[in-house]
């Protein structure tokens, strides 16, 4: 994956691009992100990025100049770009944008937004708009974040084992299953016994069940945007007499 950030607060960002699995994809050159602070290209003595609405009201603006001219030395090289805008007003994010944007071709620019707003006609400039949920946070940073962090663990070779990709929430369309580790038992709190059975299609048949009880009780909204096999259908009659 690869990016151009453009921010006022790059060290938001640096903080968590220096750690984990964003470090380790980094260092493989399968993550490259390139942090721009927009008041670099602001002008006069306080290099200003911010002013008063037109119109009135409670707040401030951010300006066009700066994300205009922040916009324009990336053009300095030919690579094609996708320019994303961090809004609460943006399409909201979710694992099929994920996997769609691990397959783009295109190196991406998101734009952190600050303030009350951006100046409407920083929008001509933009691609797409997303947000990364129906709440307000201080910035885009973090919603950048969020997203990059998403997409490059999609890119192969990112993670250690490319098999748990699969296994995780939403991978399935579904939430993920109950995980257990040593010890086998804790405060009287037993592993369930067909983890230990050593029948991977037992095995297999139990977590896909308990992925779809979990869904059924924390997103059911979800289970009607899964494509159900027989046995999905089996199970969830199961999962009903049993509730």
């Amino acid at each position: 994956m690869k990016c151009d950030v453009l921010t006022l607060f790059p060290d938001i960002l640096t903080a968590c691009l220096n750690e984990s699995i964003l470090k380790r994809a980094r260092e493989k050159n399968l993550l490259d992100v390139k942090l721009i602070n927009i008041r670099d290209f602001a002008s006069g003595p306080h290099r200003q990025v911010d002013d008063a609405p037109y119109g009135g009201g409670a707040g401030m603006v951010f300006k066009p100049e700066p994300l205009f001219r922040a916009m324009d030395s990336l053009k300095e090289d030919s690579e094609p770009r996708k320019v994303i805008l961090l809004s609460p007003q943006g399409s909201p994010f979710n694992q099929s944008m994920a996997e769609a944007y691990a397959k783009e071709g295109r190196r991406f620019v998101f734009i952190c937004g600050r303030y009350e707003g951006i100046d409407e006609r920083v929008r001509t400039m933009i691609d797409e708009e997303v947000s990364i949920g129906d709440y307000v946070i201080t910035g885009g940073e973090l919603a950048a974040l969020v997203i990059i962090d998403a997409v490059t663990r999609l890119v192969p070779g990112a993670l250690g084992d490319e098999k748990s990709i699969e296994d995780e929430s939403f991978s399935w369309g579904l939430l993920d299953y109950p995980h257990y580790t040593r010890p086998r038992e804790f405060r009287e709190m037993e592993v369930p016994q067909v983890l230990l059975s050593g029948d991977h299609k037992a095995i297999w048949r139990w977590r896909r069940k308990e992925a779809l009880k979990r869904t059924i009780q924390k997103r059911p909204d979800l289970i009607g945007k899964v494509a159900l096999s027989d046995l999905d259908k089996k199970l969830i009659s199961e999962i009903k007499e049993e509730a």
